[in-house]
């Protein structure tokens, strides 16, 4: 079995103008501070990775590197959620989208499309640079419009769908698993992969892929009401990165899953600091140590309530009390007699 790492410490919701949330030098002293191990980075922030550069200039990217280990920690993955997002878009996203992207794709679906699959063969060249095996990034969503189907949907349309998402990510799998590193999609609401289901035929598509892999995040399975101990069981192989991060659904008899149209603040469910939420946790990370998992825990902070620095701070700690240090050896050994191939027959009367 194997001891997963951690803690670490996703470091898109706390990035800003402010010190020490500015610059990559002091956001690092800001994470090793609180007894963080490894730091998530996401790519649109130049300030903290020219992603373009990381990919083209093993120099460029052994600086990046030598800057996070002078601070004592690691780079664990590198992040293109949002880049991710624009492999597929919903017309009727678009201009909700277009933010997503450098000012001079706006307005151009298509080359917004063509810059964030570029993107995502920069991470895939910058990881194997910086020696990560693996990535984080959303599917995108060409279908969430019609995620609850009225009016009917129409005959071939989920089909039709997968096909077409599978025929735009089969070219980024393929240039991942060139660099040698895992795609991991974080199943989420408002991707096309937002469950097991789907994952499952994204993944039937794009003929099982290798590199077709998983980041585990609980809290959106508990706002989904999905199992997701039993997701661990089902597709732990697949299972790459782990993100941290608590949540809470508490429905009524005013409203539910949907949440009525609320502020996270308002609705049923929401997400939560480490610890205050409904995540079993125990449960997860022994089962992470049972199945071998070999990566990192990293925290993400979204809570509707708590401080992002408090949230931080305790997240740290939370993490470090529930990694589980596996063992060595079977409880049992002390009562272990020495044996023989002869003795186990005479055992069994042959």
């Amino acid at each position: 079995m194997t001891t997963l790492q951690g803690p670490a410490v996703f470091l898109a919701q706390f990035i800003s103008d402010e010190a020490p949330f500015n610059s990559l030098e002091s956001i690092c002293g800001w994470a090793a501070g609180l007894g963080f191990k490894g730091i998530q980075m996401p790519t649109l922030d130049a300030r903290f990775i020219d992603l373009q550069k990381a990919a083209e200039s093993k120099t460029y990217a052994d600086e990046i590197k030598g800057i996070v280990n002078a601070a004592g920690l690691q780079i664990t993955e590198l992040s293109t959620h949002l880049q991710g997002q624009l492999v597929a878009v919903n017309p009727a996203y678009d201009k909700l989208f277009d933010g997503f992207a450098p000012e001079a794709y706006r307005n151009n679906p298509a080359a917004r499309q063509q810059w964030a699959v570029q993107q995502l063969k920069y991470a895939a060249q910058a990881s194997q640079n910086l020696g990560l095996k693996a990535h984080a990034t959303f599917s995108g969503a060409l279908l969430w419009p019609m995620v609850y189907p009225w009016p009917q949907r129409p005959a071939g349309l989920v089909e039709e769908g997968f096909t077409e998402l599978a025929r735009r990510w089969t070219p980024i799998l393929d240039e991942f698993d060139r660099y040698g590193v895992d795609l991991c999609y974080e199943v989420h609401a408002g991707e096309d992969l937002h469950d097991g289901i789907t994952y499952e035929m994204f993944l039937d598509k794009v003929h099982h892929h290798p590199r077709a892999c998983l980041l585990y995040d609980p809290s959106h399975f508990i706002l989904q009401c999905l199992d997701y101990l039993e997701y661990i069981d089902i597709y732990h192989e697949r299972i790459k990165m782990f993100h941290v991060k608590d949540a809470e659904f508490n429905p009524t008899g005013r409203q539910g899953v949907y949440g009525g149209y609320q502020s996270w603040l308002d609705r049923a469910g929401r997400f939560r600091s480490l610890g205050d939420g409904q995540v079993d946790f125990k449960a997860i990370f022994s089962k992470m140590a049972q199945y071998d998992f070999a990566g990192w825990a990293v925290l993400e902070w979204e809570c509707a309530i708590k401080n992002s620095e408090d949230g931080a701070r305790e997240g740290a700690q939370f993490i470090r009390d529930h990694i589980i240090r596996v063992t060595d050896k079977a409880f049992d050994d002390f009562a272990n007699t020495a044996t023989d191939a002869a003795f186990n027959k005479t055992l069994l009367g042959l």
